[in-house]
């Protein structure tokens, strides 16, 4: 029994037979409409199977005046950079290789991308790749998919669960994650006698300024613009010295260890320490200026 067969022009997948639930069973979704799969959102890419780029002879190559092939070109980036395992046949291939920063081509009126950069071409066709894979991305040029390809590719499926982290944001567990965390540090810096007499001499609404400070972080770590600001600008006039950045430092280590895995307080820590150099940097040519006044 072949898994795609092709109506027309688009390679559709057929909904008899056991492939389609092996599909909804291993969460498999569709780019572009095929029948009985989810067509997929970039909410769903964290806990994607699998991905289909079907064959649907849509420009690949100039899509200047086709939001709607720019909005499929980006979600198809971002389950790729995600680690989801795409499997892509005839345009969509084509779109696979342009996520992947090829260049697209076009032969007897069909478009097709040359191998990515350290993809092995496994079938050549003349001179073109055929089929090829890089990472965890299959594609098939020609609009017909083999029915043994797409079956090895279920087939690898259930090994392939990891998925990367859109963002920082995401790494560290979103604003949810960060909301508790903030709450700890400003809970410990208040108490301190370095920090303390700052924030108590600056901050007159705690929640507000909690809110305000979620915001930043969120933006910081890619997560949108809830914030738009200066860092700079937002210290500005404070005297932030070095030993209060340090301080800072190490009771927001305290905070992210207390509530975040390693690896996530690392992400945080790693994002906190750049903006500490760069307030310290900030500092230091303020403390010049007034010398030479």
């Amino acid at each position: 029994m072949s898994f795609f067969e092709r109506p027309a022009v688009t390679v559709g997948f057929s909904a008899a037979g056991p492939s389609l639930h092996m599909c909804l069973a291993l969460r498999v979704l569709t780019l572009s409409p095929l029948p009985g799969l989810p067509l997929v959102m970039s909410s769903d890419l964290a806990r994607c199977g699998g991905l289909l780029v079907p064959h649907d002879g849509e420009p690949v190559g100039d899509v200047r005046d086709r939001p709607d092939r720019w909005a499929a070109l980006q979600l198809l980036t971002q389950a790729i950079r995600r680690g989801v395992p795409v499997l892509a046949w005839g345009s969509g291939a084509a779109l696979a290789g342009r996520a992947l920063g090829s260049a697209v081509e076009q032969t007897d009126g069909l478009e097709w991308a040359q191998a990515p950069r350290n993809a092995e071409v496994l079938v050549w066709r003349q001179e073109r790749p055929q089929h090829w894979q890089v990472g965890r991305v299959n594609a098939w040029a020609s609009p017909e998919m083999p029915a043994e390809l797409a079956a090895a590719f279920l087939s690898t499926l259930p090994a392939q669960r990891s998925r990367q982290p859109a963002s920082p944001l995401e790494a560290v567990g979103g604003e949810a994650a960060l909301r508790p965390l903030l709450a700890d540090f400003y809970a410990r810096a208040r108490t301190d006698e370095l920090l303390g007499p700052v924030f108590t001499s600056h901050v007159t609404d705690w929640h507000a300024h909690l809110d305000r400070v979620t915001a930043f972080w969120v933006t910081m770590l890619g997560g949108g613009p809830a914030w738009r600001g200066n860092l700079n600008a937002a210290h500005a006039g404070l005297g932030v010295s070095s030993a209060q950045l340090e301080r800072w430092l190490t009771l927001l280590a305290q905070a992210a260890h207390a509530h975040l895995p390693a690896e996530a307080a690392e992400v945080l820590l790693t994002r906190a320490h750049a903006m500490a150099r760069q307030l310290g940097r900030r500092g230091k040519r303020e403390s010049a200026g007034t010398r030479r006044c």
